[in-house]
């Protein structure tokens, strides 16, 4: 593999927040696993081809199920050099995490409350945290800057660029279930009841000047293109990895192609997000 990741840490420090981005990054994700499954999940993932995957180890158990640090190094020995994460946090902030989710904490059992758990927790996973690669304290971070971290030190540079996905479609074979965005462009004219466009698409030239000569076109468009302008900066701020557009008209071939593919044109030559195109409908 070309990169494996182990994540651990205290209980509360945001390690299932962590799988969530590696998983967003594309990673093979396997959380809260025994250690003894460890190498068992490298060699699995390897045989089927993935590059990249991370393991959240579930530190609790020992004796048939394990122990993290004896995990890691039975990984390195058998040539998987796993980048160890453990995420720490301070104990006012895990208690004060744990009392909003009024979660159990998994070393409550026999001890006088919160504190004392998370005190016990912090002494059993001293080792684990010194053969860490990477101590991060999560106590002021939000998810987006947790996520963040993870994708520039884990991924690269190009790991938080934002994905828009725009799909052309008709109304008339139903909207995108998968939409985030979505604008109906059944206020402009439609070119199907012209003769000479209505085998055309919006790709088509002649398509593309019959919408063009409409003024509403462009107007629609700089508004658009505003709201974009405004709205996937602050997508990316927050750590949003997917974004789907969707354009409709009646039948999803003039209209809503044409306007889908001006708008992909724009958030291309404006943006560094990754653009893919679909015209869902265009052939019914």
């Amino acid at each position: 593999m070309r990169r494996l990741v182990i994540v651990t840490g205290l209980s509360g420090a945001g390690k299932s927040q962590a799988m969530k981005s590696f998983e967003d990054f594309g990673f093979a994700c396997l959380d809260n696993a025994p250690p003894v499954f460890a190498r068992s999940f490298a060699a699995l993932a390897e045989h089927a081809g993935i590059d990249d995957a991370a393991l959240a180890l579930d530190v609790r158990t020992l004796g048939p199920f394990g122990d993290a640090v004896d995990a890691i190094e039975e990984l390195a020995r058998h040539g998987n050099r796993p980048d160890v994460l453990f995420l720490d946090a301070e104990d006012e902030t895990l208690i004060r995490r744990y009392s909003e989710t009024r979660r159990r904490h998994p070393y409550g059992d026999g001890v006088a409350g919160l504190a004392e758990a998370i005190r016990t927790e912090r002494a059993a996973l001293v080792a684990l945290r010194d053969r860490a690669d990477y101590v991060w304290d999560t106590s002021r971070l939000t998810l987006g800057q947790l996520k963040d971290r993870i994708g520039t030190t884990f991924v690269g540079p190009d790991a938080r660029r934002l994905r828009i996905a725009i799909v052309a479609f008709g109304f008339k074979y139903g909207i995108p279930l998968d939409a985030d965005l979505l604008f109906d462009v059944r206020f402009l004219p439609n070119p199907n009841y012209v003769e000479d466009l209505r085998a055309l698409t919006g790709a088509d030239a002649p398509v593309a000047a019959y919408l063009e000569a409409i003024p509403e076109t462009e107007t629609f468009l700089q508004h658009l293109f505003g709201l974009l302008a405004f709205l996937v900066p602050h997508y990316e701020r927050e750590g949003k990895s997917q974004l789907t557009l969707a354009i409709g008209c009646t039948g999803g071939r003039h209209r809503s192609v044409y306007l889908a593919r001006r708008t992909l044109r724009y958030l291309r030559e404006t943006t560094g997000a990754l653009t893919t195109f679909d015209a869902r409908d265009v052939n019914r």
